[in-house]
């Protein structure tokens, strides 16, 4: 008696445990690339230490300055947490001011950790 080829004989007899191999691969290989791309983007010198632009998120300019979310939430305030990937731009239209003040919040909050960050004492043990 022939043996069936391999996926033949998963897929006539173990259907939902072959499909569910199959999402389990697509999802691996899914975030493994998302985190590859990520991680090549970020460790790019150039895309480090960015001068805030109107065009960035509250979220880019944290990776950028590898900084704490929250800083610069308290920066540019509650408007910035309605969309979460606001632009400068949208966040100060919906407040009514200028991007060019939150822009300088922003610089403000980015150099005030940058400070606390230096003046931090190294712990060792």
């Amino acid at each position: 008696m022939k043996k069936p080829p391999a996926l033949r004989y998963l897929w006539a007899e173990h259907r939902p445990a072959l499909v569910a191999a199959v999402l389990a691969v697509v999802v691996i290989v899914f975030f493994t690339v998302r985190l590859a791309l990520f991680t090549l983007y970020w460790s790019a010198p150039e895309h480090r230490d960015q001068a805030v632009e109107h065009w960035m998120t509250a979220r880019y300019i944290s990776y950028s300055h590898r900084l704490d979310i929250e800083i610069l939430h308290d920066a540019i305030g509650p408007a910035s947490t309605e969309r979460r990937r606001a632009t400068l731009d949208a966040i100060a239209a919906a407040r009514g001011e200028p991007v060019e003040a939150i822009i300088a919040r922003i610089d403000a909050a980015i150099e005030a950790a940058t400070e606390a960050a230096n003046d931090a004492p190294l712990v060792r043990e």
